[in-house]
């Protein structure tokens, strides 16, 4: 039962992050800080990395030890699979967030605000499919994912979320939204990572043959969110050193728990 709850609690955890960070719009009326925003999208990037190759493709490879295939096989072709799959999802919906932002007034804060939740809700699915992903790991019956990567992973996330959420309650309470409804719209781009997260585990059984491709899939996703988003935003002015700090301490972070409690 601990167990259980630990998952859906970790399953949760993104969740949180997003709406932690849409109530921002209760308190104040700008985002975070430029060198703690940088600082937190560093961290977050610097956990994702580390999340990536310990808790996604290492144990991709050591359960592919189980089948008559090469052991880096199934972690390379979900990898560049992952990659593929959001670099594609790019070049469908080009620069949703960069159009939003530079969106004439004259469109008015629903066509900003609906591209704007459109561009955050899809990039939470493949997190959530990590999360689900990684807890699969976790509960299967040979698990190559420890709890602790799980929930560090979980965390890492929800570290950046907390921007996203802010990003979109915050900018709907400047066009003069109610504070309460620019907060639902902020914590709704966030539902669809549990969401996704439930389903990835509930398919887990069906799935676990190829759980080794999907491990290395979600790893894929999350280096490309990282490189693709993450870093370079938190390479930004003056908080480029901060950036660099963040990442440092993420990495380093998700290493020392691997070591220890992995």
């Amino acid at each position: 039962m601990t167990e259980q709850l630990s998952t859906v609690f970790g399953i949760l955890i993104p969740f949180i992050g997003t709406t932690l960070g849409a109530a921002l719009v209760f308190f104040m009326r700008r985002g975070f800080g430029e060198r703690v925003r940088c600082s937190m999208l560093g961290f977050a990037s610097g956990v994702m990395i580390a999340a990536s190759v310990w808790s996604l493709l290492l144990p991709s490879i050591k359960m592919a030890a189980e089948f008559s295939v090469p052991h880096y096989l199934p972690a390379t072709v979900g990898f560049v699979c992952g990659i593929a799959f959001l670099l594609a999802l790019d070049k469908i919906i080009p620069n949703i967030r960069e159009r939003a932002e530079n969106a004439p007034s004259s469109r008015g804060a629903l066509g900003r605000s609906t591209m704007l939740f459109l561009a955050v809700t899809l990039h939470n699915v493949p997190e959530g499919m990590a999360v689900g992903v990684a807890f699969a790991g976790v509960i299967s019956s040979a698990p190559s994912v420890t709890m602790a990567e799980a929930m560090v992973l979980s965390i890492g996330i929800a570290v950046q979320n907390l921007p996203e959420g802010s990003i979109i309650s915050l900018p709907l309470r400047a066009d003069g939204m109610k504070k309460s409804r620019a907060f639902l719209y902020g914590t709704l781009s966030g539902v669809v990572e549990p969401i996704a997260a439930a389903l990835t585990l509930a398919l887990a059984a069906i799935i676990s043959p190829i759980l080794p491709y999907i491990l290395s899939f979600a790893a894929g996703a999350m280096i490309y969110v990282a490189v693709r988003e993450l870093i370079p935003e938190a390479m930004t002015g003056d908080g480029a050193d901060f950036g660099i700090i963040g990442a440092a301490i993420g990495f380093a972070l998700m290493m020392i728990l691997d070591v220890a409690l992995g």
